[in-house]
């Protein structure tokens, strides 16, 4: 423990309850990275730094007089700037929301907060989230720490790079068409949207309705496990949130994957993609062979209807949470981000109507065609080596930049659409040393059985180990 920001989630959590370490010292660790490195990456919007230490001696001294400890006790963490606390400003990485401050708190941060969590302030992000690079006109870009001038993912840009460069042991990110899973990926961290509506998403920035999650980006699928088994489940004030009971996510971890049946998609995943990205997916899916599980690749015809589809919700639906402010404030929008709205008003009802419509019929149809036989999708999380921001800039050159862009989330949003528990963990470099990411999904409440995946890929292999060279 020469460091205590490097220590994950279970182990920080660990070290905490056998009295090896104090919250405090794994605060002020933390934050001493922050101050050292943060200038380069830009993931903080706000840093709590009293606060966190004031937290952080509470649970010294509960722990020190017996009091039970929960979960996440004594482990540092930051989130999202789209998660609400009562009295503190939520910028949603706006400018509109700038001086925003909220009466409520998410619930997914008080069951953080009831398990012991030390909440150290909150992370930069993509303006009202909608973005898949991590750029921002208002705070300034988020930079991958693995090298400074390429894209970190988005939305939730500065949670997984501020994973990824041991700022804290983990964050809550928001997922409505990759940002959890392509920040993981990029930044060479897990990440993990579960179920739609398995997380509560009370006092969280809406984005889209029906396809809005809250989720975990951790060092590894333990840690993922562990926040996920703490967050999700039923809220009285949250009608959308699911009443199926939560299972200890973590306790599934047993790495035994014998007999475990995956697929891979011939349609979609594999357009265009990079053969680097191949080869690193082939390698990852050889050492879940060598496991036991057996892999084979399957046609999913519903995945073309599924692609067109999903941007049709979104757009609608994030055209439609913005309408009062595009009319009184149009200009306080990035570029980008207004461009992306006015298209969502010009989206007739009667297609968006289509969309909804279609869902439940194409999730039936693509579970028949991937999980009847099979009990895991496993994809690439990106198609692409990861760009630099200069490459997916489209607010300087939206004519250049625009496919790429979009590119970077084209094979996170079906998993969107569709609503199904999907993660994502490091499975390599490319060739210019950034990370490339491994995308497991499972059927509807599968997220113990994705998680379960992943960890016993991380039990072979250690690129969820490496640290970036700013760390």
């Amino acid at each position: 423990m020469s460091d205590l920001a490097e220590l994950s989630v279970t182990d920080a959590a660990s070290a905490f309850a056998k009295g090896e370490v104090t919250a405090e010292a794994m605060v002020r660790a933390c934050l001493a990275r922050i101050d050292a490195h943060d200038v380069k990456v830009n993931t903080v919007i706000r840093l709590d730094r009293e606060a966190a230490l004031e937290a952080a001696a509470a649970q010294d001294k509960a722990r020190a007089g017996g009091v039970a400890l929960g979960k996440l006790a004594g482990v540092p963490m930051m989130h999202k700037d789209m998660y609400y606390r009562t009295g503190k400003v939520s910028t949603c990485g706006s400018k509109i929301r700038r001086d925003f401050t909220p009466t409520v708190t998410a619930t997914a941060l008080q069951r953080l907060d009831a398990a012991g969590a030390i909440d150290m302030g909150t992370l930069n992000m993509a303006e009202f989230a909608q973005n898949p690079t991590g750029h921002n006109a208002h705070f300034g870009d988020c930079h991958n720490p693995w090298n400074l001038p390429y894209c970190t993912g988005g939305s939730s840009s500065g949670s997984g790079a501020g994973v990824a460069a041991r700022f804290f042991a983990a964050a809550l990110g928001s997922d409505t068409g990759g940002s959890i899973r392509l920040p993981a990926s990029i930044c060479g961290v897990t990440g993990i949207k579960g179920t739609q509506t398995r997380v509560p998403r009370t006092g969280v920035m809406p984005l889209s309705f029906s396809m809005d999650n809250v989720g975990p980006l951790t060092r590894t699928a333990r840690d993922a496990a562990r926040v996920m088994t703490v967050i999700s489940g039923s809220d009285d004030i949250d009608p959308t949130a699911a009443p199926e009971a939560v299972p200890d996510y973590e306790a599934a971890l047993t790495g035994d994957i014998r007999g475990l049946r995956i697929a891979v998609p011939h349609e979609w995943f594999f357009d265009s993609a990079d053969d680097i990205v191949v080869t690193a997916f082939e390698a990852a899916l050889e050492v879940l062979k060598a496991r036991g599980a057996t892999v084979d690749y399957v046609a999913c015809p519903s995945l073309r209807a599924i692609g067109a589809y999903v941007a049709v919700v979104s757009r609608v639906e994030g055209a439609t949470i913005h309408a009062n402010w595009m009319r009184d404030h149009p200009g306080d929008y990035a570029i980008h981000l207004s461009g992306r709205l006015y298209g969502g008003y010009a989206i007739p009802g009667t297609y968006y109507l289509e969309a909804l419509s279609r869902r439940g019929a194409l999730l039936r149809q693509f579970c028949k065609e991937a999980f009847i036989d099979h009990d895991i999708v496993a994809t690439p999380t990106l198609r692409m080596r990861v760009p630099t921001l200069a490459e997916t800039d489209i607010d300087v050159d939206p004519a250049a930049n625009w496919a790429r862009h979009m590119a970077v989330s084209a094979n996170t949003r079906p998993f969107n659409y569709l609503g199904l528990p999907t993660v994502s963990v490091p499975c390599g470099l490319d060739d210019r040393g950034l990370p490339m990411g491994l995308q497991l999904s499972a059927r509807p409440f599968g997220e113990g059985r994705a998680l379960m995946v992943a960890d016993a890929y991380q039990q072979d292999t250690d690129w969820h180990a490496r640290m970036p060279p700013l760390a």
